[in-house]
Formats: structure tokens, C-alpha cells, sequence
């Protein structure tokens, strides 16, 4: 799985209070699914929770929250735009000290391809997003030009 490592590399960097002491987050799945569908290949894609458990932290759960939703945005989207229970979080205190735990609920693509009678399994990145849509300031019909405009 690429997701977990990849979110524990951008906590450590944006952190600096995690950077200073990692044995503080634990990351961990305790249960997925896989979907499939009956197609030609052996591909299919997995569905898991992800825990992310920050103890000891001192600092405002925003230092958290912020990197964890910038992260979403290139490695998990669809949770920004519609899944409403994609990110939940719990924090208990003790003192100053608090301990937080975030659930992102992820999914991952795994391609398998068959090549000489053998199967080959590669993790997947997330698709890079769809370009920006773009304002065009002209209308052709059937090849001519039939109007412009000023944004």
C-alpha cells in the first residue's frame, strides 16, 4: 500500500513537533475490503480505513488537520468533494498533553497483468486531477467563427 507511508512522509515533514519525535504517530489499518469486478484482468481496488494515532501532542489539532487536508487533495480527492465521514478525529486530554486519532477512509488501485504466463501486481497511484476548466472566449459552429467575447 502507497497511501499509509506517503501520509506518514507528509506529517513528519509538516509537523515539526512529530518530525522531533516519530515513535508519537502510529498509522495502522485494522480492517479492509477489496472490490473487483469480473473483468479480463485479475484487477482490483482496496478499501481500508486508516488510523492515524498522534500521542503526546501539545500543539492545536489544526497543525494536524491542515497537512492531513492537503495531502487529501493530491492523494485522496473524492473526500474533499462528497464522501461527508472520509476524515474523522478524536482527541482525549491529559494536561497539555493530548492524544488524537484521525480515520481516513482510503481506497487504493492494484493493477494486475498477466505477461508469459506470469501475474504482475503494481500499486497504483491516485489519477492526477482534471486540468482547470478553461473559459474559451470564442464560439465556432460548424467551423466558423460566430463569436467573441471579453472575460
Amino acid at each position: 500500500m502507497l497511501k499509509p507511508n506517503s501520509l506518514r512522509t507528509a506529517l513528519l515533514n509538516a509537523v515539526s513537533q512529530l518530525a522531533a519525535t516519530p515513535d508519537n504517530l502510529l498509522l495502522s489499518v485494522a480492517s479492509g475490503t477489496v472490490a473487483a469486478t469480473l473483468a479480463s484482468s485479475l484487477s482490483y481496488e482496496k478499501h481500508y480505513p486508516l488510523t492515524v494515532r498522534v500521542s503526546a501532542f501539545s500543539g492545536d489539532i489544526n497543525q494536524l488537520l491542515v497537512p492531513v487536508m492537503a495531502w487529501l487533495r493530491d492523494n485522496q480527492p473524492d473526500i474533499l468533494t462528497h464522501q461527508q465521514n472520509g476524515l474523522s478525529w478524536m482527541a482525549d486530554s491529559q494536561g497539555e498533553m493530548q492524544n488524537i486519532s484521525l480515520t481516513l477512509l482510503l481506497t487504493e488501485r492494484t493493477l494486475v497483468t498477466e505477461l508469459e504466463g506470469q501475474l504482475h501486481a503494481e500499486d497504483l497511484p491516485e489519477p492526477l486531477p482534471e486540468p482547470p476548466v478553461t473559459r474559451p472566449m470564442e464560439l465556432y459552429i460548424n467551423g466558423e467563427l460566430v463569436s467573441q467575447w471579453q472575460a
